[in-house]
């Protein structure tokens, strides 16, 4: 995979204030500026049809973006700074991120607040725990960004596209993945909640060879997964590596595993007080699911444009739903890429 393209290949606007006559251009805003910039080096990506009659999208770098979220990707590789006491939450798009979300601010903040203080009661997991190429890029008043105390952080960026200051910073990472067949079927399901005005959903059937070819958004999937499965082998200290499925069977060793290596382990006494639990309970779907937050049409008050409501994000959560969707001829198809793809990797092997 070909390298970033360095943003210093970015003309810089003057900053000047240019009069004409009675008219007065006022100097763009340094987030004009930058966006612009952007926007004009996107322009000469390699561009697709999406999913969506009105959403393109565009690869950089062999993954393929929505023109927003590519934007905050070339923002966060050019202004995000990754200090050695963040963690950062790695996934593609719809494989656990919501869920990895809560139990990692759970685990981090489970001194500071009772059952019934938890801010996760009030507000969705992804208001907690921004997203750098997101909320950084376009949405920079909202208050978790501006708490220089808060050290969590998440990103479906793939690996090799990560800002440097991630790996100078030594900073720890977890990334999550799941089975391909129920990643697409949760991703083609939660577009159909979009809110917006991008034009009708393509066929799943068309979406899913898109799928199946890697066009599709932060994807080709088997690609991302890859990527943050070799770096895991080459550093272990620094990337836990997580598969959905697992966790779910039974996430109780898994939460403590995590917690261990964030450096919040839980203590003997915690684990006999039954604290372990009360986070894995906590952080379920179904709890989650049932607040009131993320129940019908409430949607997210920390930033100006939401594209989903709360309740997108809790749809079934369950492993193999990908059955009432695909035909057998479908499911064989995403098996033989997934098995090709990773055959010598050592990963079909990880957390059997």
């Amino acid at each position: 995979m070909s390298s970033p393209i360095p943003l210093s290949v970015f003309p810089m606007e003057s900053n000047t204030t240019v009069s004409t006559h009675h008219k007065t251009k006022t100097e763009p805003t340094e987030f004009e500026k930058n966006q612009k910039r952007y926007q004009d080096l996107i322009a000469t990506f390699p561009h697709a049809k999406g999913w969506r009659p009105k959403g393109p999208l565009i690869e950089y770098s062999g993954c393929w973006f929505v023109q927003p979220l590519l934007e905050g990707c070339l923002h966060a590789q050019e202004f995000f700074q990754a200090r050695s006491i963040d963690f950062l939450i790695c996934s593609s798009a719809k494989t656990g991120t919501t869920w990895l979300k809560a139990l990692t601010f759970a685990i981090v903040n489970r001194s500071r607040f009772d059952d019934s203080s938890n801010p996760l009661l009030q507000r969705n997991p992804h208001e907690l725990v921004p997203f750098i190429e997101n909320e950084f890029a376009f949405f920079p008043q909202v208050d978790v960004i501006k708490n220089k105390g808060n050290t969590l952080f998440s990103t479906h960026i793939p690996h090799w596209l990560l800002p440097k200051s991630v790996a100078k910073s030594g900073c720890k990472m977890v990334y999550i993945w799941r089975d391909p067949k129920d990643t697409f079927i949760s991703m083609w399901t939660f577009f159909q909640k979009q809110r917006s005005d991008f034009g009708p959903l393509i066929t799943l059937e068309e979406s899913f060879d898109m799928f199946c070819r890697g066009v599709s958004v932060y994807g080709p999937y088997l690609d991302h997964v890859l990527g943050y499965w070799k770096a895991y082998q080459e550093n272990p200290e620094q990337i836990l590596f997580l598969k959905y499925e697992t966790m779910r069977a039974n996430p109780l060793p898994y939460v403590k595993r995590l917690a261990q290596f964030m450096g919040y382990g839980f203590t003997a006494e915690e684990e006999k007080e039954g604290v372990v639990e009360k986070a894995v309970n906590l952080c379920s779907f179904e709890t989650l699911k049932s607040l009131e937050v993320n129940e019908g049409e409430k949607i997210r008050e920390d930033i100006p444009l939401v594209l989903w409501s709360n309740s997108a994000y809790f749809r079934k959560g369950k492993v193999g739903d990908w059955h009432n969707y695909l035909t057998p001829e479908m499911a064989a198809r995403i098996d033989g890429l997934m098995h090709e793809k990773f055959k010598s990797s050592g990963l079909l092997e990880h957390d059997k």
